[in-house]
This record gives structure tokens, C-alpha cells and sequence, in this order.
């Protein structure tokens, strides 16, 4: 069921995506604004989103919203899944994204993440990719936008370590901001082959900024060490509902949902 279910979810998103395939040509010919652009991109995420909670269950929940800035900063976020991908657009509005510039080749995706614009990176050369992403992260801040970046790499499966890969920790000196570190277990319902997608509830840990100032090695030591912390603790607390549930000592949480 869960398969037929993913089924169904891909034909649908594949047609909400043509959708707004359909308007790139007025979009270019009337030069919009990357604002809107980017406005656009939360209503197609949002879209997807409700798609998963409709079709598969899959759902969300939020702890330490209160560690989320209103001053643009720097995000360093876990990666599991494409969900996250999907869930910062609305997260975290006008979020400018760290991604990899083969992503310009997907269709109608590869306009958006231009026109955007995220920031798109050439990994062939780890110190000209540096550069760039330094470079266009100022710009992103500058212009008011938060900058998220996963800095493992690459998905990873449930369970793995937390480790950061060359490169963020520089980015955090350079641009000298409060870093927020998330944790989220998105894998656990749709891993990292993309099929199925299962039913369940997310959860997305905001934990406290890391002020900026420290070494990079010291950076890079307090986020790992943090972030493993919470998603052994998202672990255990999952643990323990599920115990908790199969005794009937626990009532239903209340799932808030996804804010633009």
C-alpha cells in the first residue's frame, strides 16, 4: 500500500511541477522579480507538502521554534531525505540553499533554483566552490535571506554519524553570523532510495545558535557534537512514545503544521 500510495504521490507532483513548468515563459518574457520567484517556489513546496500529508500521512512536527532568528543567518541542517529540500522553502522563507550545480539540469527546477536564485556550486574544484559559496552567501545575507546549508555532503540513512565535510566550517568564519543548527529524522519515512514513502510524523529539532567567533575546529566539534545529541535524543523519545502509546499513557500530540 505504502508503494502504490508513493505512486500516486510522484504522478500528481509530476503534474503540479508541469504546472508551474507552464509558467516559466511568462515569468521570463515579464522579467519577474526573484522575490516572487522564490514566492512561487514556497506555493509549489507547499503544494508537495500537503500531497504528502494527504495521500501518504506523512506529517511534521517542530521543537525549539523559539531558537529560530529573525535576523538572517546561517542554517546547517542534517539531510535524510528530498523533505527537507522541500519543508525549508516554507520554513524558512526566502532561504537561499547551498546546492549542487547539476541541479540546474533538472526541468522546470533547474529555472527556479536559478531565477531564485540559491546558491549553485561547482564541486569539481573544492577551493573555486568555496569561493563561490562564500561569495554568493554575503550577497543572500546582505539581501536579508538565510543561508542553509547541509553540511554532510550528501543523504544519509537514519543512524549514521553527523559529520561534516570541508568546507562549512570556513563559510561559518567567513561570514561571521549565528549559526542554527536542525535535526531532523525524515529518512525513517523516506529514505534515501526515494521509495516508498511511509506514513508518519517528522521531527524538526531547532536547537540553540552557535555564536559566531569560535575556531573552525571548535565550530565544527560543537555543531557535530549537538546535532548527534539531538537525533540520538529524537530517538529516544520516539522510543519512549511508541511505548507509551502501545500502554495508552500517552494522548495524541498536536502536529502543528508548515507556516509560510
Amino acid at each position: 500500500m505504502s508503494t502504490l500510495r508513493s505512486l500516486i504521490l510522484g504522478a500528481l507532483w509530476g503534474l503540479w511541477t508541469v504546472l508551474f513548468g507552464l509558467a516559466i515563459p511568462f515569468l521570463w518574457i515579464s522579467r519577474t522579480k526573484p522575490s516572487t520567484v522564490r514566492m512561487l517556489s514556497r506555493v509549489w513546496a507547499r503544494g508537495v507538502l500537503s500531497m504528502l500529508v494527504g495521500i501518504v500521512g506523512l506529517r511534521h512536527r517542530e521543537r525549539g521554534r523559539e531558537h529560530v532568528s529573525r535576523t538572517p543567518g546561517l542554517i546547517v541542517s542534517n539531510h535524510q531525505s528530498t523533505w527537507e529540500t522541500l519543508a525549508a522553502l516554507v520554513m524558512f522563507p526566502d532561504v537561499a540553499i547551498v546546492a549542487k550545480q547539476e541541479l540546474l539540469h533538472i526541468p522546470v527546477m533547474g529555472w527556479y533554483l536559478t531565477n531564485s536564485p540559491m546558491i549553485l556550486i561547482d564541486r569539481t574544484s573544492a577551493s573555486a566552490a568555496l569561493r563561490e559559496m562564500t561569495l554568493q552567501s554575503r550577497a543572500a545575507l546582505a539581501a536579508g535571506r538565510p543561508v542553509l546549508i547541509f553540511p554532510e555532503g550528501t543523504r544519509k540513512a537514519v543512524g549514521e554519524p553527523i559529520v561534516f565535510r570541508r568546507g562549512v566550517e570556513f563559510l561559518y568564519k567567513a561570514l561571521g553570523v549565528p549559526t542554527l543548527p536542525v535535526v531532523l529524522d525524515s529518512g525513517r519515512f523516506w529514505g534515501v532510495g526515494g521509495l516508498p514513502k511511509r506514513a508518519g510524523v517528522i521531527t524538526v529539532s531547532f536547537l540553540e545558535s552557535i555564536s559566531p567567533g569560535l575556531s573552525t575546529k571548535d565550530f565544527t566539534r560543537t555543531a557535530q557534537a549537538s546535532m548527534h545529541a539531538e537525533a540520538v535524543g529524537i530517538e529516544k523519545r520516539r522510543v519512549s512514545s511508541l511505548s507509551c502509546l502501545s500502554a495508552n499513557c500517552l494522548a495524541s500530540p498536536q502536529i502543528p503544521e508548515l507556516r509560510s
